[in-house]
């Protein structure tokens, strides 16, 4: 136990000299911005999900068997809006390979410009979902969840892939052997699935209140702070900047 909570503090405050520096709560707070976007999808566009694909992948094949209140078209979109976004992560990550803050200062700035098309959108028709609304909101949050995952690959930062939990949650039980060879970072892993957790729990209680503008302007404002927090950390050149050997 005390090395569980040992882990977890190291991930929310990194010691100095950590060779990921603030990456960790950086991505954590990314992690929370996927529960409150795919509880959104899931919640507010009919059963989609922008996030995670592999869901979004089994429903395509639902609504292909023609499973109701499923739409085929929209998880096409999901899936298409998603590829571009992680193709255009890809070459963010080319460009910015030298330098991990700015790659994800890069990321997370383009995120909240689409996120804030979203914001702008829904504010306009007070909340109502048309369906021009919905596919222009799948679009939007396809493009900054694809972008999203990409990057988050290339910061290379260990069980903080900020979209995915199936791996981080097979490593939180295979590698739970008591002992002192016990597997590392199994706080984080916690951590991990946690702020996923309250994303979508935080998410799905204002969205079955009505509150869609503030769920997306919560991951607004979330995509905002750590675009200006990444931006000031890394304009100091430490370590943690450059891509992990």
């Amino acid at each position: 136990m005390r090395r569980l909570l040992t882990d977890a503090a190291r991930t929310l405050a990194p010691p100095t000299g950590d060779r990921h520096g603030p990456l960790p709560p950086l991505l954590l707070t990314l992690t929370v911005v996927t529960g409150l976007v795919d509880a959104v999808s899931y919640l507010g566009l009919g059963h989609v999900f922008v996030a995670n694909m592999t869901g979004n992948v089994v429903f395509l094949g639902f609504a292909l068997a023609g499973a109701p209140s499923l739409s085929a078209l929209a998880s096409v979109v999901a899936l298409a809006a998603f590829l571009l976004g992680a193709l255009a992560g890809g070459r963010l990550a080319g460009r910015y390979a030298a330098n991990r803050g700015r790659l994800l200062t890069a990321a997370t700035g383009a995120q909240t410009l689409l996120v804030a098309v979203t914001v702008a959108v829904t504010a306009a028709t007070d909340g109502e979902v048309t369906t021009a609304v919905k596919y222009t909101l799948i679009m939007a949050l396809g493009l900054a969840m694809g972008l999203q995952n990409a990057v988050a690959r290339r910061l290379a930062v260990p069980d903080l892939t900020t979209t995915v939990l199936t791996l981080t949650l097979t490593g939180l039980a295979a590698d739970s052997a008591p002992g002192p060879d016990a597997a590392p970072r199994q706080g984080r892993r916690i951590l991990s699935v946690l702020a996923m957790l309250v994303g979508a729990l935080v998410g799905a209680a204002l969205l079955l209140h009505g509150h869609l503008v503030l769920v997306l302007g919560l991951a607004l404002l979330l995509l905002a702070l750590t675009t200006v927090v990444t931006r000031r950390l890394s304009a100091t050149g430490a370590a943690w900047t450059r891509p992990p050997s």
